[in-house]
């Protein structure tokens, strides 16, 4: 099942219109990200050619964003980082066992075809009812790339000089569709390394345009 990551830039002509589609969730963002003490969703002047437009910049398929979860959680806890052909009981167990770390990162403690990354540095997720009921837990961009940059390594990629990203999808893909197959590279960890390099494209735009990642 394919999962698609959205860029949506957070502009005052979007987010101040009143036909905004993303009004709802932004201010279910701001009230959760006000009762932590941080800043609001910020809104930025719109920029011509600079700012960047509503569309996907990724997508992989739901099932690899586990493998990347799975690499994460082994190398955050010390663990042996070592490739495994399918998800079985074994990292059923590792989100059991390690829950409470697992609920402190950005990349593991988030929905799998919905909820956002803003563009607000925070230590850890944060949640409510009201999002824990809807999209999930929000994340920060800030802190996805910190993960990524971390456990890149562990699958055998330099985050200083990390390969391309791949391509953007062409058209949305629906829940049900498969996700269009990565590039054969022979590695050993290739889903890992196409679902973080689609994360990490995803990431570093979100920060240099000021855009929230939207996963559907």
């Amino acid at each position: 099942m394919a999962c698609d990551l959205w860029l949506v830039p957070l502009v005052d002509v979007l987010c101040h219109s009143p036909d905004n589609p993303f009004a709802e969730e932004i201010a279910a963002y701001d009230a959760v990200l006000t009762a932590s003490g941080l800043p609001t969703v910020p809104v930025y002047a719109y920029m011509p050619g600079l700012s960047g437009d509503v569309a996907p910049i990724a997508g992989f398929d739901y099932e690899a964003l586990h493998f990347l979860r799975r690499a994460y959680l082994l190398q955050v806890c010390g663990l042996p980082v070592e490739p495994v052909g399918e998800l079985g009981g074994d990292y059923e167990q590792l989100l059991e066992m390690f829950e409470a770390t697992a609920q402190q990162s950005h990349l593991v403690w988030h929905y799998d075809h919905a909820g956002a990354y803003v563009p607000v540095d925070f230590p850890v997720p944060l949640a409510s009812d009201e999002l824990l009921e809807g999209g999930g837990p929000l994340g920060s961009s800030y802190g996805l790339l910190r993960e990524l940059e971390f456990v890149a390594p562990s699958i055998g990629i330099d985050p200083r000089n990390p390969p391309a990203a791949p391509a953007a999808p062409e058209r949305p893909t629906s829940l049900e569709e498969p996700a269009e197959a990565p590039p054969y590279d022979g590695h050993p960890f290739a889903r890992e390394r196409h679902v973080w390099l689609g994360l990490h494209a995803a990431a570093t735009r979100s920060l240099a345009q000021g855009s929230m990642i939207i996963l559907s």
